[in-house]
């Protein structure tokens, strides 16, 4: 964000009392999401020991770990996905019905190129074959979404609830409303290990590093956080925001496109209608994390956390809650009771905040 403090000196036009207004409030938002950083670091860790304290013999165990890793891996992508449209200032609603549709393309292609007599190098070619051409589909769907909020002018929600409306109609005529089992071309991206940890957990590690790079180290990145932060100020930089908008939500479609490879791998199906709550689920990940629902900040390394914090909420309540009732239930709950909790911290810490700078004596 050094750079957006340049762009507003650059751009001042003699208008010093803006520029210093908008250079200050992007420093102090900056603060804000550092200490929500090391706060969401604070809440993943306190409940780790809590749940390990807990269940000692059952929670710190590395076959927990490894099925955490398992769980947390999809959402996890879709909520990298997410936070790019938030960031721009809009919503993907989408997300979860093109990693179904995803799925189920891709399923099409193994079910008729992999069988169950076909030699072995043609079944990797074939999910070669099939993870491009998923990833292709996810792409053309984010750029569909781009089309229609950058060039059309439809706002994102409505955008992209048409899509998602659009998509998971096609998946059902596809599967004429049943869905494909059995796929077991993708297990091993699904259910394999690498040296004892989950290929899923890989490929959520490898595409957070991507997108921390990718937000911090490039234009592409800076472009983003400008135009969600000011979309004036990033025209008058001569940043196109219709492209930027259509690269973003490209990259958003891709990555759930990869999500619904990922789950494709772990269930050895694809469904229409798989995972219902997912884009509540990445849109909680996403707020928890820190970024913006305005747009403009964010940042992907405190929705890494806020995936863990959740995950390791989840699991553990679900482990002490076992033999009760309504216990497969208790995820969403606690992931809504911990991003209320969240905020309200929040909330309460930025009015002290607020309340100390008054109270404190300006210098002459």
């Amino acid at each position: 964000m050094s750079d957006y403090n340049n762009h507003l000196d650059n751009n001042d036009n003699g208008n010093g009392k803006n520029s210093f207004q908008e250079r200050f409030n992007a420093t102090r938002f900056l603060k804000i999401q550092d200490w929500n950083l090391m706060r969401l670091f604070l809440i993943t860790v306190g409940i780790f020991i809590v749940m390990s304290l807990l269940m000692p013999t059952k929670f710190p165990r590395v076959l927990n770990f490894q099925s955490m890793g398992f769980q947390m891996s999809e959402i996890g992508i879709l909520g990298i996905a997410m936070a790019l449209a938030m960031i721009t200032g809009g919503i993907d609603l989408s997300l979860n019905s093109v990693a179904n549709l995803t799925g189920i393309l891709c399923s099409v292609i193994l079910t008729r190129l992999a069988g169950p007599n076909v030699a072995e190098p043609q079944v990797g070619l074939a999910v070669f074959l099939a993870i491009v051409i998923g990833l292709v589909i996810g792409i053309v769907c984010g750029l569909l979404n781009g089309f229609l909020i950058a060039y059309v002018g439809i706002p994102a929600m409505l955008a992209t609830l048409g899509s998602m409306t659009l998509f998971t109609g096609f998946a059902f005529v596809i599967t004429k409303g049943t869905g494909f089992f059995g796929i077991e071309a993708f297990q091993k991206i699904g259910n394999g290990y690498v040296a004892g940890i989950p290929i899923p957990l890989i490929i959520f590690a490898a595409v957070a590093v991507i997108m921390i790079v990718v937000m911090n180290n490039s234009s592409f990145g800076l472009k983003l956080y400008l135009l969600g932060s000011n979309p004036k100020a990033s025209i008058f930089s001569g940043i196109d925001n219709r492209k930027v908008l259509l690269r973003t939500y490209a990259l958003s479609g891709m990555l759930a496109a990869l999500a619904g490879i990922v789950i494709l791998g772990r269930t050895n199906s694809a469904n229409p209608d798989y995972g219902a709550s997912y884009v509540l689920q990445a849109l909680l990940i996403a707020v928890l994390g820190g970024v913006n629902v305005n747009g403009g900040f964010g940042k992907i390394l405190g929705l890494v956390l806020a995936v863990f914090s959740l995950q390791f909420l989840s699991t553990g309540l679900n482990m002490l809650l076992f033999r009760s009732p309504g216990a497969n239930f208790f995820k969403m709950f606690s992931w809504g009771a911990l991003i209320i909790l969240f905020m309200i911290i929040n909330v309460v810490s930025e009015r002290r905040k607020q309340r100390a700078s008054i109270k404190k004596p300006k210098p002459a």
